[in-house]
């Protein structure tokens, strides 16, 4: 049995110093919104939830608070281990006066560790690190040991959104979700993947374009 943890799937995890205000939500916002560190169950958190939704490392969690307000009564968890985007988030949340959102300030895979089956009507990936040079793709968030943990927490028909703007990355994610045979794409033309799709909330990161393509979004579909 392999006792190693999993490879980290993001670089560093603190640059610039965090401004004071936002320093301040990491002392008194944060212990209130942190998700359990123990097994739950996600509806238990908001009683009354249409809908549980995970966005995987959320940024600076502007399309995580955007996706709040449109769905009120979802429950949005939201995984982070970049210091200074869960800083960036809880001024987003305390400044929307947010409460439909949960955080895990850490790497995702520990909390999903702790969720039960088929409890997530939709997933987010998007704009994971690329690690774009061969030898370290290996360190790449989508793998299929990630693939199956998502298939297990996803209801059956509930969505995966994956975005990137490295080609590589998106033929790397397609070519494995598919092999997985857990999730259809139904993707019919190249506006499919090209177009941003109609809720689609536009990240700090993706304006940026640091990748080598324009972004991909590639929506699947839980078997």
């Amino acid at each position: 049995m392999d006792n190693h943890p999993p490879l980290r799937s993001f670089g560093r995890l603190k640059s610039r110093p965090i401004k004071p205000r936002q320093a301040a939500l990491m002392d008194s916002l944060l212990p209130r919104l942190r998700a359990p560190l123990e097994p739950f169950d996600p509806k238990a958190l908001m009683p009354g939830a249409s809908a549980v939704w995970l966005e995987v490392g959320f940024g600076g969690g502007e399309h995580m608070a955007a996706q709040a307000v449109r769905a009120p009564d979802t429950l949005i968890l939201g995984a982070e281990p970049f210091q200074n985007g869960v800083a960036s988030a809880l001024r987003h949340l305390d400044e929307g006066a947010i409460e439909n959102v949960r955080i895990h300030d850490g790497d995702v895979r520990e909390l999903m560790g702790r969720l039960p089956d088929a409890c997530l009507d939709r997933v987010f990936v998007l704009f994971p690190d690329p690690w774009p040079k061969a030898r370290h793709n290996k360190r790449r968030l989508i793998q299929a040991q990630t693939i199956a943990e998502l298939a297990r927490l996803l209801k059956p028909g509930g969505r995966l959104r994956f975005a990137t703007d490295w080609a590589d990355y998106a033929d790397w994610t397609l070519e494995r979700v598919l092999a997985s045979g857990l999730f259809a794409w139904p993707a019919e033309r190249a506006c499919d993947w090209r177009v941003p799709p109609a809720d689609h909330v536009t990240t700090r990161y993706e304006e940026k374009r640091l990748g080598d393509c324009a972004p991909v979004f590639l929506d699947f579909i839980r078997a």
